[in-house]
């Protein structure tokens, strides 16, 4: 096995542009200037054989950054034929506002009636087009992670005088949420991973949107998808399924995948990416077909 630490990606060496030609896409990056003048990292993946069939907004996850493995569905995606854009948000990966980059894709002239869809893994489920990819969202924090009284109180006083102190007690995260031991490896060498104690505005922030969104499942009507594994720690199935009942959504759909963990997309088997990989395609597929 390759010594990841030493590697520029986590597929390997091959160089970027070269890699992505041999997986039959193009993919660029950029900076974005936002409204409220932030520098936000952006990147595109792209069919190259095919015009797009639709357009993909990408949320990736607390902690996590755009350009390692999260990547690699997005690659998935544009091979299938739609075009993926996401950014590394605030205060993650190589960004200093989120909606405004996907305001300017969505008005590229090029992509004028496409149908237009929203992916979010994790927290980036929580940032609520024709419909939405939902991959264990973090509608609530789960139970199992979030720490026990008295020491929320304690950290909600905190917060208010002392925001960016990361010194909120939790395990790393990554570890609860990849099951394949060498796939840890990987997900572990990323370099801009954040490694850190959440800080305490951030989870303040966290359980405040989380705890509204939780109370407003009922108010959910695009068209979506839920995915969740049955063995998450971090975020709560449970949750997902409330989504599922309580959403006054007519086109709706649920897959709970027993055994499987937060990382439904890298962390699990092979065998495993693939049933959720086509789970979300067929998804897709089908409403892309009804546009049509």
């Amino acid at each position: 096995m390759e010594d990841f630490q030493a590697l520029p990606h986590y597929w390997g060496s091959t160089p970027e542009e070269e890699y992505y030609r041999q997986q039959g896409i193009k993919s660029t990056s950029a900076y974005f200037t936002s409204p409220r003048g932030l520098s936000l990292f952006t990147r595109s993946w792209l069919p190259t054989n095919t015009p797009p069939r639709g357009l993909l907004c990408m949320v990736h996850g607390y902690g996590n950054d755009m350009s390692w493995t999260f990547q690699a569905t997005s690659i998935f995606l544009a091979q299938m034929g739609f075009a993926c854009f996401a950014l590394d948000i605030e205060g993650h990966g190589r960004s200093q506002d989120c909606l405004s980059f996907f305001n300017s894709v969505k008005q590229d002239p090029s992509f004028n009636g496409l149908p237009r869809f929203l992916y979010g893994e994790s927290m980036g489920g929580a940032i609520c087009f024709d419909g939405a990819i939902l991959v264990a969202p973090m509608c609530k924090i789960s139970d199992k992670v979030k720490p026990r009284w008295p020491i929320p109180q304690i950290l909600t006083f905190l917060g208010k005088f002392l925001p960016t102190l990361a010194i909120v007690p939790t395990e790393d995260l990554m570890y609860k949420s990849v099951k394949v031991e060498e796939k840890k490896v990987i997900a572990n060498s990323n370099p801009l991973r954040y490694r850190g104690k959440p800080r305490l505005g951030t989870v303040l922030e966290l359980l405040r949107v989380t705890d509204y969104l939780s109370g407003r499942l009922c108010d959910v009507s695009i068209p979506f998808i839920v995915l969740h594994g049955s063995a998450d720690v971090v975020t709560d199935p449970s949750v997902s399924r409330a989504l599922y009942e309580e959403a006054k959504s007519e086109d709706k759909t649920i897959k709970i995948y027993d055994g499987m963990m937060h990382s439904l997309l890298f962390g699990e088997t092979d065998e495993n990416v693939e049933i959720v990989r086509r789970d979300i395609l067929s998804w897709l597929n089908g409403r892309c077909e009804e546009r049509v």
